[in-house]
């Protein structure tokens, strides 16, 4: 598969080749978030170890591969969170970065005190976004709180992670601005007035109801009626039976197949890396994805739907005065929406320029502004110092005690950030090559009954109660 982050020149670093860098995910798209992230931090560094954290949402290997950027080296391994504590413990990583939900960040912070409760060369601790935050704005940041850096995607969004933790009288100076390590692309050519490729960008959770997911999957099939010279995609997240970040309750591939009609033939489900998909499309439609970020700085025609209307619940509250917001009724009559200047610098999304000769005596980091150069140098500045202090998060058992004992303890660890007994936290492959095969298909039977209960059972219950 073509690794669309390569067409991007990438910038000097300060970080030497020889640092060890291993990211751990939770989701498809954390993995895809936290190993361009790496990339970002250290270009100059071998490819980082790879871990994704057992969950519901575990990726397969087809959605690795989609994310569109390389093997990591030697994995990823899937392991626990005690079993990658333990990892940390037993391998030296000179930057570890953390794609996961804010609990378990939480949990490996703590983890990590535990590990080295005094002043020690542990690893530079990195974490940050997927994409747009519009929900849970203080819980997610207060749980990042104490990694060593907490990446902001935009000046909007530093500025917001900064006023929530000196709302608390935490200390803010982890909050590095930075964008998303995603936005590339060749800059969109116009096709003048016409879009002749249309790609709506579902989303797994938003909308959330099935009337609401079948009304929009009907209107895309109604503006390919409308517009037979168009060809319709629509962009799906997984196949059935695979696991995302949030899990779908209603899935497209179901919808499509009890749509009235069907589907017209130049409308059709769609699978596949978002930046090649981005590649030949003209108009960009979402309710709230991150897709809309990387459409944007493409300078492709972006609409954000206000269908369901513009509500926090849906996300598509991030886009006001984006000049994106607009309906299927205004797309079928013809507008292709363009982003707000001074909106889109704002939120970390600078228009990609057509691409011009460097002359090759130009360091690439002089070449053009380069929104990760503060997050390396502050990486580079806390490796080169003898020792790092103690991990210092804000949830501690005095600030709150009725709250984090449980987060640590869904992922199997005690109130001081140790493995609870029991919890088997072996190294990541030291176990049997058949007591690993056991567990594996064990998990992957678990993790297919969940997902039967969510898409088939608990309709039924609510149907049938009238829940």
């Amino acid at each position: 598969m073509r690794n669309s982050f390569c067409r991007v020149p990438l910038p000097l670093s300060s970080i030497r080749s020889d640092q060890r860098v291993a990211v751990l995910a939770d989701s498809d798209t954390r993995w895809k978030w936290g190993a361009l992230t790496a990339r970002r931090l250290a270009p100059d560094a071998p490819a980082p170890a790879g871990y994704v954290l057992r969950g519901r949402a575990t990726p397969t290997a087809r959605q690795l591969g989609e994310a569109g950027v390389g093997e990591a080296d030697g994995g990823p391994v899937e392991v626990t969170c005690a079993e990658f504590l333990a990892e940390l413990g037993r391998r030296h990583y000179d930057v570890v970065v953390l794609a996961l939900v804010g609990g378990a960040v939480q949990a490996v912070l703590h983890g990590v005190r535990a590990l080295w409760p005094d002043p020690a060369a542990r690893p530079v601790l990195v974490t940050g976004y997927v994409g747009v935050v519009y929900e849970k704005l203080a819980d997610g940041l207060l749980l990042r709180h104490g990694a060593d850096l907490v990446l902001a995607n935009s000046r909007h969004d530093a500025a917001r992670f900064r006023a929530v933790y000196e709302g608390v009288g935490a200390d803010p100076a982890a909050v590095v601005e930075t964008a998303l390590p995603f936005l590339d692309g060749a800059a969109y050519e116009s096709a003048g007035d016409r879009a002749h490729r249309v790609v709506f960008a579902v989303q797994p959770s938003v909308p959330e109801g099935r009337a609401d997911r079948a009304y929009l999957l009907e209107r895309a099939a109604r503006h390919a009626r409308l517009h037979p010279g168009r060809e319709v995609l629509v962009k799906l997240r997984s196949r059935p039976g695979e696991h995302t970040t949030h899990l779908e309750e209603h899935p497209y591939q179901r919808l499509a197949e009890r749509l009235p009609g069907g589907l017209p033939p130049n409308c059709r489900l769609v699978y596949g890396n978002m930046g090649e998909v981005l590649d030949g499309t003209d108009l960009l439609v979402t309710v709230s994805s991150t897709a809309a970020l990387e459409s944007l700085h493409r300078g492709i025609p972006t609409a954000v739907l206000t269908d369901l209307g513009i509500r926090e619940a849906l996300g598509n509250h991030h886009f006001l005065g984006s000049g994106c917001l607009a309906s299927w009724d205004q797309l079928d009559e013809g507008l292709l929406p363009g982003g707000d200047p001074a909106w889109l610098t704002a939120h970390g999304v600078a228009p990609v320029t057509p691409a011009v000769p460097v002359a090759p005596a130009v360091p690439v980091a002089q070449a053009a502004d380069d929104p990760y150069a503060a997050a390396r140098e502050r990486v580079a500045r806390l490796l080169a110092a003898d020792r790092l202090p103690p991990v210092a998060p804000y949830y501690t058992l005095a600030t709150a005690p009725g709250y984090l004992p449980g987060i640590l303890a869904r992922h199997r660890l005690a109130p001081d950030g140790t493995p609870l007994p029991g919890t088997g936290a072996r190294a990541a492959g030291e176990s049997s090559g058949a007591r690993r095969w056991l567990r594996a298909h064990l998990r992957e039977a678990a993790r297919g009954a969940y997902r039967h209960g969510v898409q088939r059972v608990a309709p039924v219950i609510r149907r049938l109660g009238e829940l």
